[in-house]
Order: C-alpha cells, then sequence, then structure tokens
C-alpha cells in the first residue's frame, strides 16, 4: 500500500510580500540584462576595451604599402654599367700603346707616360718571374724585391741630381722601371730556346739591356724637368738596374 505525501504550497515573493500559492495571478519577473564590464578610460587602446565590435575593426590589417624601387625616371640597366677593369681603374687600351711604344725604342712617346699605372709594370714582372720558372728558376719574390729598391734607388739619384727642382715621384719611377723592363721579359723568353753560357746569349743581353737603358732615360728625361743635363748620370743608374736584372737571366 503505497503513502501519500502531502506537498507545501510553493510560495514566490511578489513585491516584497509573501503571498501563498492561493493568491492572484503570478507576476512574471522581467530578466536584467547580462553583466558588461566598464568600457576603458583611454578610447585609443583597443585591447583595453571589451567591446568586440571596436575590438574587431581595430584589429582589422591593412595591406602594407613598400616604396617602389623603380624610379619613375627608368632605372639604370647593366647596359650603361662601367667595365669591370675600368671599374678596377685598369686601361688596357693605355697598357697596350704603352707597350706599343716600349718596342719602339726610335720612336717613343712619353706622353703615353705621363698617367703612371702599375697594372702593366706587375703584368711584365709576373710574366718575368713565368718565364724564369719555365727556365727551372723561381725568382716571382726576388724580382718583386729588386723592382721595389731599384725605384728607390733611381728616385733618391734622379731628385740629388735635381735638386729641390726635381719633381719626379716615387710611383711615377716604379710605373717607368716596370714598363722599360719589356726588353728583359723578352730576354727570358728568348733564352729558352739559346744555349747557356755561350756568346750568342751575351750579345742578346747586351743588346736588351741597351734598349731596356735608352728606353727608361728618354721617359724620365722628358717626363721629369731638370733631367736633360743629367742625361748621362741618369742612364748609367738605368743600365746598373736593368743590367743586374739580365743576370738573374743568364745566371
Amino acid at each position: 500500500m503505497a503513502k501519500e505525501f502531502n506537498v507545501p504550497p510553493v510560495v514566490f515573493p511578489s513585491g516584497g510580500n509573501p503571498i501563498g500559492a492561493a493568491s492572484g495571478p503570478q507576476q512574471r519577473r522581467l530578466p536584467t540584462a547580462p553583466f558588461q564590464p566598464p568600457r576603458s578610460s583611454n578610447p585609443g587602446i583597443p585591447f583595453m576595451s571589451f567591446d568586440v565590435n571596436s575590438a574587431a575593426a581595430s584589429t582589422s590589417f591593412s595591406t602594407p604599402q613598400f616604396p617602389s624601387m623603380i624610379s619613375t625616371g627608368g632605372a639604370t640597366g647593366f647596359e650603361d654599367e662601367l667595365p669591370l677593369l675600368e671599374e678596377l681603374g685598369i686601361n688596357t687600351k693605355q697598357i697596350y700603346q704603352k707597350t706599343i711604344s716600349i718596342l719602339n725604342p726610335f720612336r717613343i712617346n712619353a706622353h703615353l707616360h705621363e698617367d703612371a699605372d702599375l697594372s702593366g709594370p706587375f703584368l711584365f714582372l709576373m710574366a718575368f718571374g713565368l718565364f724564369q720558372l719555365l727556365a727551372g728558376k723561381l725568382h716571382f719574390g726576388i724580382i718583386l724585391g729588386w723592382v721595389t729598391v731599384a725605384s728607390l734607388f733611381l728616385y733618391v739619384v734622379f731628385n740629388m741630381l735635381a735638386g729641390k727642382n726635381g719633381n719626379l715621384d716615387l710611383y711615377r719611377c716604379l710605373s717607368l722601371i716596370g714598363y722599360c723592363i719589356l726588353p728583359i721579359v723578352i730576354l727570358s723568353a728568348v733564352s729558352l730556346f739559346v744555349p747557356q753560357g755561350g756568346m750568342v746569349i751575351m750579345v742578346l743581353m747586351g743588346l736588351f739591356v741597351i734598349w731596356s737603358t735608352r728606353v727608361c732615360t728618354r721617359l724620365l728625361v722628358e717626363l721629369a724637368s731638370y733631367g736633360d743635363e743629367h742625361r748621362g748620370l741618369i742612364a748609367y743608374a738605368c743600365f746598373l738596374i736593368y743590367m743586374l736584372f739580365s743576370l738573374l737571366v743568364i745566371f
């Protein structure tokens, strides 16, 4: 047999006064608005605000604008670029013209050598060392060292002879000695096909030394002032320099 329980009446507060279940019609309770946190006092900082709409608008990214790398006037292409040798200061046409002037000892154009450079002399010195290497002699360091000492020697001798009026600088002196060593380079190449220690190589050595001496003396006299009156002494100094280099070829 089931028990019956008496359910007490449910009392809903209305207006602050409790009423029973038998009271008048129940009044519906109005829903309250959801909790909204206070807005930030600084409107310039969107992430401090909990407004979803404003935060979404503030986090929208715009496409970055990059400056154009090409000017409106047109960019320079590779056709307008200088050759690499000219950017390095190596004028192959000038080196060729100077070489041709040295090969003719009777018609020397001294104006070509007014612009001194070391590209041609370095090329000739490397060729000299290569021919010596083919002959079984390793003289690269000796050649470079002797050229430096010879340039200092000729620079001091010329400026002592010219006195205060001497205008020969060491750079031009090194350039002239390097270009005028071309006959000795030719002698080194010819010596590969000539028996060593014979009369032929001795005669050739004398001819090529005189050739280098004549060319170097004339260039020094014409390019440097007050050198004409001391031509003999300058020629003697040049003769000693190139005789020394020719001994590397003979011995």
